[in-house]
């Protein structure tokens, strides 16, 4: 589809209000179910806090600054120790440099994973919504609808055709 397609003239406006004149006004339970149901359904504030299953990643995200390195080797250990901190101080500018583009693009990712977690947490909360409301509206038309009963089903065996 193309955007020309969605715009038109015809009808016009004032064509559409009259025709919107015309409509039966709706009864005072339907205006009021209407209404509880968008104050439900309406965005909740989102949370300052990051979503449980973020927050490890989170923390991780800086993939630039490694942990203190430490060594279970008695005697070389030590060495090794002080060898890797001498090693990571003197090259900590160009290794902030190598990884500066991958802690961009794990932030990118993790706001992105972010939204789409609030995303889904507010389309659950919204068709939980409708599902009730759904639900209401079942139920007030089976107590509306008289009891029927169920049809008769022909006898298994032979098909008869009039």
């Amino acid at each position: 589809m193309r955007p020309e397609d969605l715009l038109t003239t015809a009808p016009t406006a004032e064509r559409l209000a009259k025709e919107a004149e015309r409509l039966p006004e709706p009864a005072p339970e339907q205006v009021e179910s209407l209404r509880r149901l968008l104050d439900a359904s309406q965005r909740a504030p989102a949370e300052t806090e990051w979503p449980p299953i973020l927050q490890a990643p989170r923390s991780k995200k800086d993939s630039r600054y490694a942990e203190s390195p430490t060594s279970h080797r008695p005697v070389v250990g030590p060495v090794l120790v002080t060898a890797k901190r001498v090693f990571r101080l003197a090259f900590q500018p160009f290794i902030n440099e190598v990884l500066r583009k991958q802690v961009e693009f794990n932030e990118a990712i993790l706001d992105s994973l972010a939204l789409i977690y609030e995303h889904q947490r507010e389309e659950s909360r919204t068709q939980t919504a409708w599902r009730r409301e759904i639900m209401a509206r079942l139920a007030e038309l089976e107590r509306s609808t008289p009891e029927q009963a169920p049809p008769e089903r022909a006898p298994k065996g032979r098909n008869r055709r009039s």
